[in-house]
């Protein structure tokens, strides 16, 4: 059904699970680490044909991209992430999030790039005392 902009909702089921799990996931990052995560609104691919962003605002250091799916390219997904992380002169870490169907969300997969990774490692390590 198109929108007031011309733009067409996409309202399947998969769409619904997905937008859930960004919400789900938002809300474990919170309760995790006590940062006020959100769902972006408007993600997701919720409304086709605008430029896409972070699926979940309020998170420093990551562009997320929430996928709630059984299978996963994960270099296509990472792709995606690191373009639109891109195309919006994001200056966060990004990384894609997945959860399959019957998984808690703690279960969740994370992917990013290794270089990313050495990041946040670094920082653990220099925070646990292992390195200076």
């Amino acid at each position: 059904m198109p929108s007031r902009h011309g733009l067409r909702r996409l309202t399947s089921s998969s769409q619904r699970k997905g937008d859930n799990y960004e919400r789900e996931l938002s809300s474990y990052l919170n309760e995790i680490t006590g940062i006020s995560s959100f769902r972006a609104p408007m993600s997701g691919g919720g409304l086709v044909g605008l430029p896409g962003g972070s699926d979940i605002l309020g998170s420093p250091g990551l562009f997320i991209e929430a996928k709630r799916t059984e299978r996963l390219n994960p270099h296509k997904a990472l792709e995606q992430a690191e373009r639109n992380a891109r195309n919006t002169n994001a200056p966060e870490h990004p990384i894609v999030v997945q959860r399959r169907n019957h998984q808690r969300t703690g279960d969740s997969v994370v992917h990013l790039r290794l270089d990313d990774f050495l990041v946040f490692y670094n920082a653990y390590l220099a925070a646990e005392g292992y390195v200076k």
